[in-house]
């Protein structure tokens, strides 16, 4: 529902937490005061499908001092902070459609609300705004092209651009390397964590801990729970990432034999039943199962309901699956993004590139949406680039520079010229 309960105590506290990681998000800062003078987004309406978060928060307040008309509603049914909801519609004057908690039927009731503004820019978190529009029934003449945040919904828009049935253009954001590099690895990796010792309030340390995926979300969920001292075993489909993974100090093997020994199990492909009955029938009693994937499909819910005799709440965001031969297993979150439903996301300081790309992304497809087909692209290098300049800088860190004769060198094909 759209926040214009008039709740000021919640409302507070949302501002003050907004506010709170805005101090770590200085790219994104340079950005705003930018956009409040140069006004390039201005009359663009932007339907924004995002995980409602302090972060998020501070890329919508940057978007509307750009001139953008925004819209917002959560791109997940648990990652929404009521109070930052609250915040920004009291506050900011930013159209929420959000609740956390909210039902399947609610959710794409907000993602209704939020098409039906006729945007001219979609931002997406999982591309369900872009699906959304394509299941038909919806007029894309206002719009101009989209961004899209995650791994999961770039595999979906490029699987739509293949068959030709992508009808704007998109930017890639989560293809920029200031974006997954950072974002994927170091933010999914300490916030995944986060998520499971609030909903659990385990000791990761000595546990036989099962990393699914082996991507950049993957790498840095094992990096860090090899951290905390866990015993990290990697499961993988790609021979490639399965060498990194074992190069890295990792045990790599199958699923079917990982689920004998795991105590905690965190899925991050973007795939479907990636747990399965045929594991959760293998797995110890007690075996703590979560995702920090997009999607709860990871692990097989209905199968595991099948071979249970009892379901239960153990604690919140922790449901107790008894199966039929007595053994317990634990779901978190029913099986939502883990880092969001039972903790905060990922840091805003990470989270500063992310959405240095979003919005300079719904600039650049504002000044060139006419050059552009209906086709996924590339966030372009320049603005990768000075992103990743801007933090170096912020960081108090600087770098060499070539010379003139190194640069001589390299551009060179003759040895030793």
């Amino acid at each position: 529902m759209n926040y214009d309960v008039k709740n000021m105590k919640l409302s507070k506290m949302g501002k003050n937490r907004i506010e709170w990681a805005e101090r770590d998000m200085p790219v994104l800062r340079s950005i705003k005061e930018r956009f409040a003078k140069e006004k390039p987004l201005k009359n663009v309406k932007v339907a924004a499908c995002l995980h409602v978060t302090t972060e998020t928060a501070n890329l919508m307040i940057s978007m509307k001092a750009g001139g953008a008309d925004i819209s917002l509603c959560a791109s997940n049914p648990l990652s929404t902070q009521d109070d930052v909801a609250a915040s920004l519609v009291n506050d900011f004057g930013i159209s929420t459609f959000a609740i956390k908690g909210e039902d399947n039927k609610t959710y794409y009731k907000h993602i209704k609300a939020v098409l039906a503004t006729n945007p001219g820019i979609t931002m997406d978190d999982g591309a369900d705004l872009v699906s959304t529009l394509h299941s038909g029934g919806y007029d894309l003449s206002s719009i101009i092209g989209g961004t899209e945040e995650t791994t999961t919904g770039v595999i979906r828009l490029k699987a739509m651009a293949n068959d030709g049935v992508l009808k704007y253009p998109i930017v890639a954001v989560n293809d920029a390397l200031t974006k997954h590099l950072f974002d994927n690895r170091y933010g999914t990796g300490q916030s995944t964590l986060d998520g499971i010792i609030r909903a659990t309030n385990v000791l990761l340390a000595g546990r036989n801990f099962v990393v699914a995926g082996y991507g950049w979300c993957g790498r840095g969920v094992a990096m860090r729970a090899k951290g905390m001292g866990s015993n990290v075993i990697v499961t993988e489909i790609d021979p490639l990432k399965a060498i990194e993974a074992i190069m890295d100090g990792f045990v790599v093997m199958p699923m079917s034999d990982a689920a004998k020994i795991g105590d905690i199990f965190v899925t991050l492909t973007g795939d479907i039943n990636v747990l399965d009955e045929q594991h959760f029938l293998k797995m110890k009693s007690g075996a703590i199962i979560c995702n920090s994937g997009h999607f709860n499909v990871e692990i097989n819910i209905p199968a595991l309901k099948k071979v249970s005799k009892k379901v239960r709440e153990a604690r919140a965001f922790v449901e107790e699956y008894t199966l039929k031969s007595g053994k317990k297993v634990y779901i978190l979150a029913d099986g939502r993004l883990i880092n969001l439903a039972s903790a905060e996301g990922h840091p805003a300081s990470v989270m500063d590139m992310s959405f240095a790309n979003q919005s300079l992304s719904a600039e650049y497809m504002v000044n060139n949406h006419q050059d552009l087909e209906n086709k996924v692209y590339s966030v372009p290098k320049d603005i990768d680039e000075n992103i990743a300049k801007l933090k170096l800088e912020s960081l108090g860190a600087k770098i060499d520079k070539l010379t003139p004769e190194q640069k001589k060198y390299l551009s060179s094909w003759q040895e030793g010229t």
